[in-house]
């Protein structure tokens, strides 16, 4: 099983952020665009697990918790590594300190099941697109700095999800496993 931990997004910023896809595909075809049903924001990957360790996972990330829910605000555009080679296209993601906890409290949960630790620090963003090779057609950089101070939305959340993630021909299919709050609910 491909299993990864993430924030599934409300409607009104899924189709914010898939108004702008269409839009750009419309631009470049060619770029490996994310399914605006697939975009999701990722706490933790965790990779390849057999079947026998879902029930560890589960229980580690039962555990994993946070004083309060997490805001979260997409805004803004950018590229990994950056963007005179981007690999990744991304929306950025200003969130509550907390979300940046919780990220490093489900990563200390799942090591202790042998799943490495991120090396990376942190870094909340939705992949809106994958480039290979690493290149930027003019046409898509002009469109993309069209958008690129352009706000998507925003909402506030107690709980992630366990979601399994099966590679397709097509892309990838998603399928929520379990939620798991992380906060008390706000009345």
């Amino acid at each position: 099983m491909r299993l990864f931990v993430a924030l599934e997004l409300p409607a009104t910023v899924r189709e914010n952020l898939g108004a702008l896809l269409e839009s750009l595909r419309a631009v470049s075809p060619q770029t490996r665009w994310v399914r605006p049903e697939n975009l999701h924001l990722t706490l933790k990957f965790i990779g390849e697990a057999a079947e026998t360790k879902l029930a560890a996972i589960r229980s580690a990330l039962a555990g994993a918790r946070s004083d309060q829910p997490t805001t979260v605000i997409f805004r803004g555009l950018g590229f990994f590594p950056n963007e005179k080679r981007p690999r990744v296209f991304w929306a950025g993601i200003e969130a509550s300190p907390n979300l940046k906890t919780l990220a490093a409290e489900i990563d200390r949960a799942t090591e202790k099941l042998g799943i490495p630790r991120e090396q990376r620090p942190f870094s909340p963003h939705l992949t809106l697109a994958r480039f290979e090779p690493p290149e930027l057609p003019e046409k898509l950089r002009s469109a993309i700095q069209e958008n690129s101070a352009r706000e998507f939305g925003s909402f506030r959340t107690n709980q992630y999800h366990l979601i399994e993630s099966k590679l397709k021909p097509s892309g990838a299919e998603y399928t929520t496993l379990e939620s798991f709050p992380f906060a008390a609910a706000e009345a």
